[in-house]
């Protein structure tokens, strides 16, 4: 189905965000957007306003709208939720895996791999490794909550991979998603969740940080 206008003007925005072209702290206004995607008013201001409402725009009343910067309690709140989403999908769901589940998780673990340098294409790969890890659970709304997640984790990759910002070095290595799939196939549950665990601080190794960074447990 086609997108609607607002539709559009939304994900050309986040898209803008993703590809560096709009960063942390920039300011956006409606005239600019109408006249950059040559459209009416309307429909901007809609794609604005759901932005504000998802935490990508922080609207400024007779300014404009900035783009929200995550800070790194804001990075590790976010990683946080996953390990305890996704650590309890493994320990309630991780023995269920079928034959179809490892090799569609192998398969995305290859395609990571053959896109190290490419850090969108490494992202959106290592997305669908998550989401399709926790699909064991069969539960819409648990799957739902995890993508929302990994998009503002994709907005705050975006955020310090591009502005090369010190505090937050991002790591490229997913030999962690081999180990996962690998503790699994040998039933081991545990281990599984500890190699979750070193994934998902490999996210951004945070100098000086990185190692006092628990998750609970």
């Amino acid at each position: 189905m086609e997108r609607s206008l607002k539709d559009r003007v939304y994900h050309f925005v986040l898209e803008d965000i993703f590809q560096g072209n709009i960063t942390s702290g920039d300011i956006l206004n409606e005239k600019a957007l109408v006249e950059k995607y040559r459209c009416s008013k309307s429909p901007v201001r809609e794609a604005l306003m759901a932005l504000c409402a998802e935490g990508v725009l922080r609207n400024i009343p007779r300014y404009g709208y900035e783009v929200i910067r995550y800070s790194k309690d804001d990075i590790y709140d976010m990683l946080a939720f996953r390990f305890i989403l996704e650590r309890g999908v493994l320990l309630e769901c991780g023995k269920d895996l079928s034959a179809e589940d490892f090799r569609d998780l192998e398969k995305i673990n290859a395609d990571c791999s053959e896109n190290e340098t490419d850090a969108m294409t490494h992202w959106r790969h290592n997305t669908e490794f998550h989401l399709r890890l926790i699909s064991v659970c069969h539960n819409s709304y648990i799957i739902e909550q995890l993508e929302s997640c990994m998009g503002r984790l994709k907005r705050a990759y975006a955020q310090y991979y591009w502005k090369k910002e010190k505090e937050i070095l991002f790591s490229m290595d997913t030999a962690h998603h081999v180990d996962i799939v690998s503790a699994l196939h040998k039933g081991d549950v545990e281990q599984a969740v500890k190699f979750l665990e070193e994934d998902l601080k490999d996210f951004g190794e945070y100098s000086g940080y990185r190692n006092n960074l628990h998750f609970p447990k």
